[in-house]
């Protein structure tokens, strides 16, 4: 972002947040993004990011309203950040300019994010090809097809590939933007943010929980007792059986429960929450890493690591240099 030399240098810049609409956007695309990024503020009270709704056209026809865009295209090239809301006619034709605006952004280092069907917008310009994407459940084999050189992965919330992100349908781009909030300020304003949104800061699981399923017989109880149990046990040797008798459930019952209910297995969701737990205490404490190795359950500092890596991208001490805010 540009920094500009008459302001204090205490003064925040906000980073620029560009949300594209264009003819047949889907509404509630374009508002999650506008309102969640809209309201976020750092410790000091200024709001960490500035709005620029950017239309293919001044005037836009979704399937519900018009709408007027304040800002064209021609804005995109100041923006740090581009959002691409999904698109309701999969077969409309993508404006030629669009495309060649979003790949000059991307040239010149700018983060593009697709919401639901936006990841076709995004597929279109060529950007995705050979990367890993996702978009809706029910759109996802389409992308596939249409885009071969795309793993189109159906099963997650939002794919992270540094400067080029896909998100699922619908709250999932809440999800995405709330993940980039996180990369952008850590997770202290993040956490901020989705209690403003209602929402979780992480979901675990992935769109197979969303995908209908035929339900199971007498099996309408919720998991959340003993999730919130595994989540309070963490630091013990857990395993399938033992969580199994913890419900009077047999091991295969429940494999099956959290794959219909949660889009995981048992093994997986204690994974994804002690690396929570670890980022959580990496990112708001100095207790030291075989510390936080431990109280998470990973025994060694070795499984940790190797663990947090393989799920984050990063060692812990990396992690903790970029994230906590902590004073030393």
């Amino acid at each position: 972002m540009t920094i500009n030399a008459n302001n204090p240098p205490n003064i925040h810049q906000p980073h620029t947040v560009a949300v594209v609409v264009f003819d047949g956007v889907v509404p509630s695309d374009f508002s999650t993004p506008c309102d969640i990024f809209k309201y976020v503020k750092l410790a000091s009270g200024q709001l960490a990011y500035d709005i620029k709704v950017c239309g293919a056209k001044r005037q836009i026809e979704t399937d519900l309203f018009s709408l007027r865009a304040p800002f064209t295209l021609s804005s995109l090239q100041d923006a740090d950040t581009i959002i691409l809301p999904g698109i309701s006619d999969l077969d409309q034709a993508i404006p030629e300019d669009l495309i060649r605006a979003i790949r000059r952004a991307f040239v010149h280092g700018t983060r593009i994010a697709s919401i639901c069907t936006g990841a076709f917008i995004l597929a279109a310009t060529g950007l995705l090809n050979g990367l890993n994407a996702t978009t809706h459940w029910l759109a996802a084999p389409e992308l596939a097809r249409r885009y071969p050189t795309i793993a189109v992965d159906p099963n997650v919330l939002y794919v992270d590939n540094g400067n080029l992100l896909t998100s699922a349908g619908a709250s999932a781009g809440l999800d995405l933007c709330l993940h980039i909030i996180r990369r952008d300020y850590g997770a202290t304003v993040a956490a901020d943010a989705a209690r403003s949104a209602v929402m979780p800061l992480v979901r675990e699981g992935g769109q197979a929980q969303f995908i209908q399923y035929k339900q199971p017989p007498n099996d309408n109880d919720s998991l959340q007792p003993l999730l919130s149990w595994i989540e309070e046990n963490l630091d013990q040797n857990l395993n399938v059986k033992m969580i199994a008798d913890q419900v009077s459930m047999s091991v295969r019952s429940l494999q099956r429960r959290f794959v219909e209910r949660l889009g995981t297995t048992p093994a997986s969701w204690i994974l994804h929450s002690r690396i929570r737990r670890a980022q959580h205490l990496l990112e708001t404490t100095r207790h030291s890493i075989e510390w936080i190795s431990v109280a998470t359950g990973f025994g060694s500092i070795a499984n940790f690591r190797s663990q947090f890596r393989k799920k984050v991208g990063t060692n812990p001490r990396e992690y903790r240099r970029s994230f906590n805010l902590v004073e030393p």
